[in-house]
């Protein structure tokens, strides 16, 4: 059977001096974890405009939305917080484009970090910009150093397309976020939560449409031994070759 084409966001970065160019960019471990799971990635680049989206989007099986650069606030009507990173436009505006045109064309769509906020966003939901000063009582969210470890606990519904995805309702997970979903999308159901109640997961309500968007970063934990983040990637593989 064919390996299945999926669309894989990525970002952008700035020209590193004189004579250098412009450079899409992604980690490769979203690259490895897609392979593993019988796909083939496309990179994307941040950057189409709504026809583009469209054409892409008719082409492939299915979408990842990548983690990356905060999104920015007056995307949801807020004023930007110091704490909130320099915002890429193209970027928001492309991958706006392709969860439209995934919802219409109803592919499998997986968000992940950046991902499952823009997705929020895009559904007409809210982000809480910097968790460390406007939520102090939360845990520690932000273990960039800590890319493979499995740094606190989460919680996942009980029969949510997200458990049946990863096999439980309980795991541990990284971490690597200092945003996180705020008022949530109506579109969405939030099916996971860190033990401060940070959502972590979310899904589209309707059952007309494969959507999943997780917190944490799955893609650098796939090796890990235990199975739960294979399974995500499982689950999405197993969608796109429906």
């Amino acid at each position: 059977m064919p390996r299945p084409l999926v669309a894989l966001t990525a970002s952008s970065t700035p020209p590193a001096g004189p004579g250098h160019s412009r450079r899409v960019r992604i980690n490769d471990a979203y690259v490895r974890a897609l392979q593993a799971a019988g796909l083939v990635p496309l990179i994307i680049p941040p950057s189409l405009n709504d026809e583009e989206a469209r054409a892409l989007v008719a082409g492939v099986a299915g979408i990842v939305l990548s983690g990356g650069e905060d999104v920015d606030p007056s995307t949801y009507g807020a004023t930007r917080h110091p704490a909130t990173q320099q915002a890429h436009a193209g970027r928001d505006a492309s991958e706006f484009a392709l969860i439209a045109a995934a919802h219409d064309a109803k592919r499998p769509l997986f968000a992940i970090c950046r991902g499952v906020q823009l997705l929020n966003v895009a559904l007409g939901g809210t982000l809480v910009q910097d968790l460390p000063s406007l939520r102090p009582e939360a845990i520690r969210h932000t273990w960039d150093d800590a890319r493979d470890q499995r740094v606190h606990g989460i919680t996942v519904q009980p029969g949510s397309r997200l458990a049946a995805a990863l096999g439980t309702t309980a795991l541990h997970a990284n971490s690597m976020h200092h945003q996180a979903v705020d008022r949530l999308a109506t579109s969405l159901r939030a099916t996971a939560h860190a033990p401060d109640g940070v959502v972590e997961g979310v899904e589209f309500a309707g059952d007309d449409w494969w959507a999943l968007g997780v917190q944490w970063h799955p893609e650098e934990l796939t090796d890990d031994p235990h199975p739960w983040d294979r399974a995500l990637f499982a689950a999405f593989a197993h969608q796109c070759r429906q």
